[in-house]
């Protein structure tokens, strides 16, 4: 997984459409159109991998997009991630099984950690853990929660339960185009050996080359490409 960095581009859904969140709170979105159109449009300019998220999904438990991820499942041929609205061990498998190739669990692992553990025995690259950080603080159900779990602490507790990755976002600057906070990134690479994939408040190039040297693995990006703040061949020259 992530043998180099990657920039791995964002199709986030809601109400079967393409949308950008600010700070991932309904109302701030903006839509760019069709999820399969903006996947191939990605795989065509060289995305090696695609992040897939039903916000539907993220702030009501029910992956409401599913028709548009299994769309999208048929169109392109790279790596999948999905989050979203996936709240157990079978919804989990079931992706798993139709072709995703990593499942995200945000809410659901930090309700029961032990999901984690018992999809790692099956799928021990299949699980990647969604630590989205607000204030310091990891947030649940659409970014609406609290939780009082430090994230580097939570970050080391899912690798020892079998976590392949884990997925970091600062909410404090997602979707503001303002760059990104190298300080708490770095503090939950630091804290694992398995990678680390920073998402949140990309902007520019340098934004790109600053979480690499940060020791990421990746990199999720949404609004700059979708905006045209730079290419995504521009991002993966960088």
């Amino acid at each position: 997984m992530f043998p180099e960095f990657e920039v791995v581009p964002a199709v986030d859904m809601q109400d079967g459409e393409v949308v950008q969140l600010v700070q991932g709170e309904r109302g701030t979105e903006k839509t760019y159109g069709d999820p399969v159109e903006a996947a191939r449009r990605w795989v065509d300019a060289g995305a090696e991998t695609l992040h897939l998220v039903d916000l539907d999904g993220a702030f009501e438990g029910e992956r409401k997009n599913a028709p548009a991820v299994d769309a999208v499942l048929d169109a392109v041929d790279v790596p999948l991630q999905l989050g979203g609205g996936i709240r157990t061990a079978a919804d989990a498998r079931d992706l798993l099984d139709r072709g995703v190739d990593r499942v995200i669990l945000g809410t659901a692992a930090v309700e029961n950690p032990d999901i984690v553990a018992e999809l790692a025995e099956d799928y021990p690259d299949g699980v990647m853990v969604s630590l989205d950080a607000k204030d310091g603080e990891v947030v649940v159900s659409g970014w609406t929660e609290g939780t009082g779990l430090d994230p580097a602490e939570a970050a080391a507790r899912y690798e020892e339960l079998g976590a392949a990755a884990i997925l970091f976002t600062d909410v404090d600057v997602e979707g503001q185009l303002e760059g990104v906070h190298l300080e708490t990134t770095s503090v939950v690479v630091d804290a694992v050996d398995i990678p680390v994939v920073a998402s949140g408040g990309v902007a520019s190039l340098d934004d790109v080359r600053a979480l690499r040297e940060a020791g990421a693995a990746a990199t999720v990006v949404g609004t700059a490409l979708y905006e045209g703040r730079f290419t995504l061949e521009e991002a993966m020259e960088a």
